[in-house]
């Protein structure tokens, strides 16, 4: 039986294309900066962002700690949506590694504006902690992508107005381009650092990169070397991530249109409650009524038809489309649910 995955696009196999250009890598000592797959995937990146420079590092979480160690200083303070990544699925890490707290703000649909930044950046008083950051992500964790408007006012105020870094989470930046209909770069132009990952939705087995200017890179390499993210002959894994960057960008829109295709197929359920306008990349979150199922028993029973989901969060279930799912899989995932509901009705 063909496994259907949908729990996330982190999931995604390399294509044999990948695979073909991993195995023949040229490769150094990236640490010693020899790595020559390596730098060519850093000046991509940071060309693609319109960025200066650019730092290949293992994951997208020590990108964003990495972000957050070299724009503050201990005892900092730093913003973020309620829901931010660097918030809910991060570990507590910016406490840990970076001795900074984090601000929390709260909106409606996780988008901040200039005017809620504003208020939430400290002022000079010595009971204050110093405002260290800004980090703002696109696309959201919510499935849905900002507008450039929200990206440019939060930049003006923190930036510009206040002399504030932001930092952006951008995991799924290309796939919020796709669906802004602009270019990567036109979303990193509101950031002063960007992370975007190259094996969510992309395919690499491996990898993220942050972005920003040729200093802050200097101090970001070697606060990845302090956290252990120096990973010698890493051509290897560059070499996929190029091909992520080059190739499977370009076919987000694919995921998109698959994931309002299987939006609109489990809003025929009446178990099923969702928002199709929510449905904005690769990304629904529905809640269900699971006729006296249980989450567990719901879960498992789907992996008995060849289907792995997660568990529901916060009440909702999260089914994510990407190169490894198509229309037919989508199709037995419904009658797989079909059978399942009737049972219980």
């Amino acid at each position: 039986m063909d496994i259907i995955d949908l729990r996330s696009d982190t999931v995604t196999q390399p294509t044999e294309e990948m695979r073909r250009a991993m195995a023949s890598a040229e490769v150094g000592d990236d640490v010693y900066g020899d790595d020559p797959t390596v730098r060519r995937l850093e000046e991509l990146a940071a060309e693609t962002l319109g960025k200066k420079a650019a730092l290949f590092v293992p994951t997208g979480t020590m990108g964003n700690q990495i972000a957050i160690m070299t724009h503050t200083h201990r005892g900092d303070e730093i913003i973020a949506g309620e829901n931010a990544h660097i918030v809910m699925h991060e570990v507590g890490a910016p406490a840990v590694l970076s001795g900074v707290g984090v601000r929390t703000i709260k909106t409606p649909d996780d988008i901040l504006t200039g005017p809620l930044v504003e208020q939430a950046i400290r002022g000079k008083d010595i009971h204050f902690p110093v405002t260290g950051m800004v980090e703002v992500e696109n696309a959201l964790s919510n499935g849905t992508v900002v507008p450039l408007a929200a990206m440019k006012e939060v930049y003006h105020t923190a930036s510009y107005q206040h002399g504030v870094p932001v930092h952006l989470d951008g995991a799924r930046i290309f796939n919020a381009a796709a669906a802004l209909g602009v270019r990567a770069r036109d979303i990193a132009r509101s950031a002063d650092s960007v992370m975007f990952c190259v094996s969510k939705g992309l395919c690499a087995p491996v990898g993220s990169l942050l972005a920003g200017r040729e200093d802050f890179i200097a101090r970001a390499r070697k606060n990845r070397k302090l956290l252990g993210g120096g990973m010698r002959q890493s051509g290897i894994l560059a070499a996929a991530g190029i091909i992520a960057i080059e190739t499977m960008t370009k076919r987000l829109e694919e995921d998109h249109d698959n994931a309002k295709y299987l939006a609109r197929r489990l809003a025929e359920f009446s178990a099923v409650t969702l928002d199709l306008a929510s449905v904005q990349i690769n990304m629904v979150f529905f809640t269900l009524k699971r006729g006296g199922m249980s989450d567990g028993e719901f879960v498992e029973a789907l992996a008995k038809e060849g289907i792995k989901i997660n568990g529901e969060e916060d009440g909702q279930y999260r089914f994510v489309t990407h190169w490894g799912v198509g229309r037919r899989d989508i199709d037995r995932t419904v009658e797989a649910m079909a059978k399942l509901l009737r049972r219980r009705a």
